[in-house]
Order: structure tokens, then C-alpha cells, then sequence
């Protein structure tokens, strides 16, 4: 029988208590305006622009 599939939530969380590794989507509805764009900002200058990369 298979083990149940551990809670995304508590893996994101044990990352970070553990090891400093944010996992969040810029889409968290636990997030306000301006912390869901810093996060595009963010991600955007770490990894490259969605629209630049496939356009």
C-alpha cells in the first residue's frame, strides 16, 4: 500500500525553519498586492521574465 504523500505546506515550511529556502507563488492568496509583485520582481530577476524567455 502506498505512504501517504507528505503536505506541500509542511515541506515548504520545514525548508525554511531549516534551511532558509522560501517556496511561495506569487499567485498565495495569503498575500497582499505588493508582496505578490516584489515576488515577481523577485523571481523575474533571479530567473528570467516568463515573457521574455518564450517570447
Amino acid at each position: 500500500m502506498a505512504e501517504p504523500r507528505p503536505d506541500p505546506e509542511e515541506i515548504k515550511r520545514e525548508g525554511w525553519l531549516d534551511q532558509h529556502i522560501l517556496v511561495v507563488s506569487p499567485e498565495d492568496a495569503r498575500l497582499d498586492w505588493t508582496e505578490r509583485e516584489f515576488l515577481r520582481r523577485i523571481g523575474d530577476r533571479l530567473y528570467g521574465d516568463k515573457e521574455r524567455r518564450h517570447g
